[in-house]
């Protein structure tokens, strides 16, 4: 039976009269790499900043290694956080900066060396040592942060958008030493992050949020390929999820486009047919056709080549508009109309009132 790290029960959070944390609850299992995702204001960070202990919840009850921690301090919590902005100390060189926290616990200066030297060994720091952090990079000072945290050796780590401020390439470049460092010491962490690319290749498991409330936990690929409810998979993916609003035939198994077209359905939609429900489809499950007499035809407005992937924007014609990804060199030029079907495996379902997955 897998060890709990971290238990949230029934998270509430208010801030005067606005209630930003709608009663969210969740277990964390000890060593799994946790990603709460999610746009700016859905509360992701407040819940974070819950499991340091840097804010009180409202109601409910935090749960680390089995103890509750509602009234424990944060430095008693065996929490180490990452955060945003590396507030590391400018006076002080990587190595006091990462030695500085077991220095003030009262800790034996050869502990504190072996471990700063462990951490420097997993991070690749050697030569920086002696540096103070105006003279690191980015990149540089985001890995001392996370050094500063290692030599913790704490139950938990707490990640809180610690890439937001890096440029595009050192993104991915810290993306895989996060990775690689999870790999290595395979301590639970808690990662908060708005970009979904971060949240998709660092999570074990994915938390995706909206308005205080989780909308679905579950693997990456889980969440992909069946998102819960239309903010999941309108969130989820670039180009972002097709999403058209059609009539469902009275038997449910396939969708009624104006015109006269029909999508047939891989499985009947029971619980709703013959209402309207949102059709969403992914960007590369809408294919060329093959049949074009059984296609959907598509004004094309507008072609990015990206080289190994074209996307292709257009009109079907009564004011929805479609996005295919298509091979990359795929021949087509704006203006062109071109015959286009949904792939019946991939197609999603949704309640357009609740929001809520059918299929």
């Amino acid at each position: 039976m897998s060890k709990i790290a971290v238990n949230l029960v029934d998270i509430k959070k208010d801030f005067g009269k606005v209630r930003v944390i709608e009663g969210v609850t969740c277990e964390i299992e000890d060593g799994e790499f946790i990603v709460i995702l999610g746009p700016s204001g859905c509360g992701k960070s407040t819940l974070l900043r819950i499991i340091a202990g840097l804010e009180v919840a409202t109601e409910g009850e935090v749960h680390i290694g089995g103890k509750l921690v509602n009234h424990v301090e944060p430095k008693d919590r065996n929490i180490a956080m990452v955060f945003q902005n590396y507030a590391l100390y400018p006076h002080m060189t990587v190595w006091n900066n990462m030695a500085y926290g077991l220095k003030v616990r009262g800790m034996a200066k050869p502990e504190i060396e072996a471990r700063v030297k462990k951490a420097t060994d997993i991070l690749g720091l050697d030569g920086l040592m002696s540096r103070k952090p105006q003279q690191l990079s980015g990149g540089q000072r985001q890995r001392v942060a996370m050094g500063r945290a290692i030599v913790r050796e704490p139950s938990v780590f707490l990640f809180d958008e610690p890439l937001s401020n890096l440029d595009a390439k050192l993104r991915v470049q810290m993306r895989l030493e996060i990775k690689k460092l999870h790999q290595s010491v395979k301590t639970t962490s808690v990662y908060v992050t708005h970009d979904q690319v971060e949240a998709m290749t660092l999570a074990d498991r994915l938390v995706v949020m909206n308005a205080g409330r989780f909308d679905q936990v579950a693997t990456p690929l889980e969440v992909y390929n069946r998102p819960a409810t239309l903010f999941v998979a309108g969130f989820i993916g670039s180009p972002a999820m097709n999403m058209i609003k059609l009539d469902l035939s009275p038997s449910g198994d396939e969708l009624k486009m104006p015109g006269g077209r029909r999508i047939p359905l891989s499985k009947p939609v029971t619980q709703a047919h013959g209402k309207e429900v949102m059709m969403g489809i992914r960007p590369e499950h809408m294919i060329v056709a093959e049949d074009q007499s059984a296609a959907l035809s598509l004004m094309v407005e507008v072609v990015e080549m990206l080289g190994a992937d074209t996307i292709v924007h257009g009109n079907l014609g009564y004011g929805d508009m479609l996005t295919l990804r298509l091979p990359g060199g795929f021949k087509i030029t704006p203006g062109d109309k071109l015959g286009v079907q949904a792939v019946a495996d991939h197609i999603h379902i949704f309640d357009p009132k609740t929001g809520l997955r059918l299929n």
